[in-house]
């Protein structure tokens, strides 16, 4: 156990540590702050880093600290329920292009190529120019602009798990078509996405800020860091706490999750070598 523990790099720790924190602050906010984070003062607007507020006021006196702490709970949401909806809808593309259907093959394809053809953001900017802004669609769309990656990454993997030995077997044993790809190259054809999927959700954790930045994410008042650095532009030079912290905790997420998933899949691909 001991060895174990010494072969983990010393990066990781604080990573997990300040991971488990921002889990903490999206479970339960009210465990680490008691302040409102929609709650205006006008006699306490724009006040620096203080006892009474660790990270500041607002340009309309609310509490800087209770908000970036309450909006993790939806930059988090947002990464995971983008991931979720990216996976799940590209291994179902995956699955079906790696069939016998060559045209439903051909065509799938073509299709993931015409979405890869755009920019992830700029996708993700089209979809929610239909379907309006909000959490829900910020995720939807963040989501369905990853699916091409993910829908050509099953497909690959499907057609390798199909050629393999314990597939031809099933088949020899007069299987069904749906038995076999649930029970057999599902499973192992799904494991290589899983690995990689960690590093979607810093992805769509960075992509929903930049789509509140823009403002068509989280809609006021409710808290989101994205929303929060669109507010603090115009105001560095006189508030610079109103940007800084929610900026930090963008970028504290994002390169805590990089370095867990990193350090995920070289332990996965240290087992499949052994």
């Amino acid at each position: 156990m001991r060895e174990r523990l010494r072969s983990v790099p010393p990066v990781v720790w604080p990573a997990a540590l300040l991971l488990s924190f921002l889990v903490l602050a999206a479970a339960a906010p009210h465990l680490l702050t008691t302040a409102d984070p929609t709650t205006t003062d006008w006699r306490s607007t724009l006040q620096p880093p203080s006892g009474a507020h660790p990270f500041g006021t607002d340009r309309l006196g609310r509490d800087v600290y209770a908000r970036t702490i309450y909006a993790t709970r939806t930059s988090l949401g947002i990464g995971m329920a983008a991931t979720v909806i990216g996976v799940v809808s590209g291994s179902v593309l995956g699955l079906l292009s790696s069939g016998p259907s060559k045209l439903l093959d051909a065509v799938l394809m073509r299709l993931t190529e015409i979405l890869l053809a755009f920019p992830g953001l700029l996708l993700a900017l089209v979809l929610i120019a239909v379907s309006g802004p909000g959490v829900a669609n910020s995720a939807l769309a963040i989501g369905v602009a990853s699916l091409p990656y993910y829908a050509r990454l099953m497909r690959a993997q499907a057609l390798v798990v199909r050629g393999s030995g314990y597939v031809e077997a099933a088949r020899t044993l007069r299987q069904s078509r749906w038995r076999i790809t649930v029970r057999h190259i599902l499973p192992n054809a799904l494991a290589p996405l899983l690995v990689l999927a960690p590093l979607g959700v810093g992805a769509g954790i960075v992509a929903g800020a930049g789509l509140s930045f823009l403002g068509l994410g989280a809609l006021p008042p409710n808290p989101e860091w994205g929303s929060m650095l669109a507010e603090s532009r115009n105001l560095l030079s006189r508030a610079w706490w109103m940007g800084v912290f929610p900026g930090l905790f963008v970028v504290a997420s994002v390169v805590s999750i990089t370095v867990l998933a990193r350090f995920w899949q070289a332990v996965t691909e240290g087992r499949a070598a052994r």
